[in-house]
């Protein structure tokens, strides 16, 4: 289970910001690498933040060195709540400018926060001082991250820390929402139309659906409400997110129970069939649009698995 941020101690905290300069120094040496053929003014820029990102890492290991010997215990991102899960380089496919300029962004200013916050848990004027150094000095990534324009053919986009911070707030905050509601738009579907086949009724069928969308929502906002006290990332209050999480999910499973209020069967589960059909589109959408994913590909793995749960359902009904 993963350890809240502040539970951490300044030996934990300087050896998560060994791992955190180490991995973001990695990821920059897979995209200069990715766009050495089609970008190599790029791909330069990426090879000076590499060095940087190597330059900071040094320093902090210096620093815990002398303060808690030669030791450094292996301390990851997915090992403290609060982080972004960042997809793998090498699953984003082709690099394109636009996409690492986005990833770039939201990486320097996730580790711009977590340097401002560790700096606050943190008593050792020595300490304070390297973190507030390095804080300043994502900030200048920000200024790289501007030389990304200069090879793409629309021009300069203009995009800025305000940009940067409202993707972050939708990877942080609504996309949780999001997949809330993708997961009760899919998880429900094979318990209510199983229940619809196996009564032939639709108040029956309603009742099912209702009750699998309220308990799905329950149980997805009480996972996100624990899942993270938002002090390291500014996601917000847990007890926010969780009810939103949960409305999220009673929301997606609530679409397709409600065409099971029309008394007739046949109408009822055609409406259904066809609202069902409208979810799994607005999920692949949601999926290709927030979470970067290739559309065509996006659009088969929904629609597949959508499938498949909405045939399991008909099938066990009807056995």
């Amino acid at each position: 289970m993963a350890k809240q941020f502040n539970e951490l101690t300044e030996r934990e905290i300087l050896a998560l910001a060994i791992s955190l300069e180490e991995e973001d120094g990695r990821v920059y040496a897979e995209f200069s690498d990715g766009l050495r053929e089609r970008y190599p003014a790029t791909a330069r820029v990426f090879d000076q933040m590499t060095a940087e990102e190597s330059g900071h890492r040094g320093r902090l290991i210096d620093l815990f060195r002398s303060k808690f010997g030669e030791h450094i215990p292996l301390i990851r991102r997915q090992d403290v709540s609060g982080f972004l899960s960042r997809k793998p380089v090498w699953l984003f496919g082709p690099l394109t400018i636009q996409v690492v300029r986005r990833q770039a962004e939201i990486m320097e200013l996730e580790t711009r926060q977590f340097y401002e916050r560790a700096m606050q848990r943190t008593s050792d004027a020595s300490i304070r001082k390297l973190l507030g150094d390095l804080a300043a000095e994502e900030v200048k990534h920000s200024e790289k991250a501007g030389a990304l324009e200069e090879e793409l053919e629309a021009g300069p986009a203009g995009r800025n820390e305000e940009e940067a911070q409202r993707r972050l707030f939708l990877l942080q905050v609504v996309q949780p929402g999001l997949a809330g509601l993708m997961d009760g738009s899919v998880s429900t579907l094979a318990p209510v139309f199983a229940a619809a086949f196996a009564t032939k009724s639709s108040w029956d069928a309603f009742l099912v659906g209702l009750a699998a969308s309220v308990g799905a929502g329950i149980s997805m906002g009480f996972a996100e409400s624990l899942s993270d006290d938002g002090s390291l990332t500014g996601r917000g209050r847990s007890w926010i997110r969780g009810p939103v999480c949960g409305l999220m999910t009673t929301a997606g499973g609530i679409g397709h129970t409600l065409p099971f209020l029309i008394p007739d069967f046949r109408i009822a589960w055609t409406v259904a069939t066809i609202v069902v059909l409208l979810e799994l589109g607005v999920i692949s959408t949601i999926r290709h649009r927030y979470m970067d994913t290739p559309w065509i590909p996006t659009i088969v793995q929904v629609m597949l698995g959508g499938a498949l749960v909405f045939i399991a359902g008909i099938l066990i009904g009807n056995a």
